[in-house]
């Protein structure tokens, strides 16, 4: 086992709870206006989002002082146990609906998606079956083939509920692991338009996901119905300008922009702090970034390395896909902005993932 450091990398500490104030923040801007209406209490979504947040932090901390190398020896239970778990949010009557999608498990007055666990639990088993079998990666039929094979079966698994915005982001995290890992490239390119012509069915297969396309392409074709969000979400980015109306001033949470605290906080961000902080928080995300890729290059083993690329890929993944949704730039999804977006289950994931990758930081050979 290689010997670790005193400290852990105290930069990528102080992104991820720069990223986490901001959004606390923001969460209760955002959120106060439709929370006093449906709850009568402006605070109902910045307590719980307080309470996740204290929690994810507790665990981001306890995580970053277990030895990376235990997520390799307990991959293969962790995987099972979130595949259960996905089996068991289908069945009626246990799984919540939410937005058209059966994707959460009651517990209590909480509620947790195992989808969002699966993504951690598909990096972890992923980084040890690459990191053991790194020399028949460029075999399609040994190596790249059992790869992909248990990705899309849990892929498909998140598509019965359906949510195609949380399988896409870890079929897109598993894909950039495979290829740091040395797959060929050839071979991505013949399953890259499988995958084109898979996704395009999967679009075509429901009729939501179409008017999701038309709506990115021309949202003025349907502004009050499929358009609205992404027009609404414009309103917001534009009159914020260099400086912003100001913290707690945005018009658009006042019943324009459906459940603002969510997938389009950006907007009110952008909306209430301007360009100015719009790109504060973009630049958080890259520092974030930068640490974490700085960490996988210096992991000692290639288990640690993939592990990290993993996590990392899955944080940009997300930051880039949902800023692309909320500035126009890619039809709407349902992907939430890591650490700043309301929502227990995703906040908790990111913060503990974040505390394995402080723990390969311990480790690392800078």
């Amino acid at each position: 086992m290689p010997k670790s450091k005193s400290t852990p990398d105290l930069v990528l500490i102080a992104a991820t709870l720069g990223l986490l104030a901001v959004g606390l923040i923001m969460v209760y801007s955002a959120s106060a206006v439709w929370a006093t209406y449906k709850f009568d209490d402006a605070f109902f979504f910045a307590k719980r989002q307080m309470l996740f947040a204290g929690l994810g932090v507790a665990a981001m901390f306890v995580v970053m002082n277990i030895e990376y190398w235990t997520w390799r020896t307990w991959s293969k239970v962790i995987l099972l146990i979130c595949f259960l778990l996905l089996i068991i949010v289908l069945i009626p009557g246990v799984g919540l609906v939410r937005g058209g999608a059966r994707s959460w498990l009651g517990i209590g007055a909480f509620s947790i998606q195992p989808s969002e666990f699966m993504k951690m639990a598909m990096i972890a088993f992923l980084a040890k079956f690459l990191s053991e079998n790194q020399k028949k990666i460029t075999s399609f039929k040994q190596g790249l083939f059992p790869s992909l094979a248990i990705v899309f079966l849990a892929f498909g698994m998140i598509m019965l509920q359906p949510d195609l915005g949380t399988g896409a982001v870890m079929v897109g995290t598993c894909v950039v692991m495979i290829y740091v890992a040395g797959a060929r490239l050839s071979h991505f390119v013949g399953l890259g338009l499988l995958g084109v012509a898979g996704f395009a069915g999967l679009i075509l297969s429901a009729p939501y996901r179409i008017k999701r396309i038309t709506s990115f392409l021309d949202p003025w074709s349907d502004p009050l119905g499929s358009g609205f969000q992404i027009i609404q979400s414009l309103y917001a980015i534009g009159p914020g300008g260099l400086m912003g109306l100001g913290l707690g001033q945005s018009r658009q949470k006042f019943y324009y922009l459906p459940e603002p605290q969510t997938d389009f906080i950006f907007a009110i961000i952008s909306e209430e702090l301007g360009f100015i902080g719009g790109t504060f928080v973009i630049l958080l995300f890259a520092l974030l970034l930068w640490r974490g890729i700085r960490i996988a290059l210096a992991a000692p083993d290639l288990f640690g390395s993939l592990l990290a690329i993993g996590i990392i890929g899955m944080l940009a993944i997300q930051v880039i896909i949902n800023i692309g949704v909320v500035t126009g730039l890619m039809p709407v999804t349902g992907i939430t902005l890591p650490l700043l977006s309301y929502g227990g289950s995703s906040l908790t994931l990111m913060l503990v993932s974040i505390g394995v990758l402080l723990n390969i930081s311990r480790y690392a050979r800078y």
